[in-house]
């Protein structure tokens, strides 16, 4: 306790570097870290495919326009056949950004490198102001 009493500067340094440490884990709790903004960079700078990993109900009440629908539970297996080329971006888009973190695991291990979840989710871009379509 002496030790820790005499180098209080050192124990708080210390403190203050685990707490960085883990801060990632409790931020991506979020799902991603892509912007709006950033999304529509990407799909129209460099062509990047926007997958919605809803259920088809909720994709059929508002959607990122050219969006296409595969729910979550589907992503392992339809992905490869829906967007062939690895190399393009994917924009993985679910309501709240929860699920589209776990797609983007999915993503990431079947080897889609550039595949990133947008933050938030369909709300944050309702917030930006950016158009939804129903089908």
């Amino acid at each position: 306790m002496k030790f820790i009493l005499d180098n209080w500067m050192i124990m708080s340094v210390a403190l203050a570097s685990a707490g960085m440490l883990f801060w990632p884990i409790f931020k991506g709790t979020k799902g991603g870290s892509l912007t709006a903004a950033d999304a529509v960079q990407l799909i129209n700078r460099e062509k990047a495919v926007v997958i919605d990993v809803c259920e088809a109900d909720e994709f059929a009440a508002g959607h990122v326009g050219a969006a296409k629908n595969i729910p979550l539970s589907q992503l392992e297996a339809k992905l490869p056949t829906v967007v062939k080329n690895k190399a393009l971006p994917v924009i993985l888009v679910c309501q709240t950004g929860a699920r589209s973190g776990r797609a983007l695991i999915i993503a990431k291990k079947l080897g889609y490198a550039q595949a990133q979840a947008l933050g938030g989710g369909l709300t944050t871009w309702k917030a930006a102001g950016l158009p939804i379509d129903k089908s």
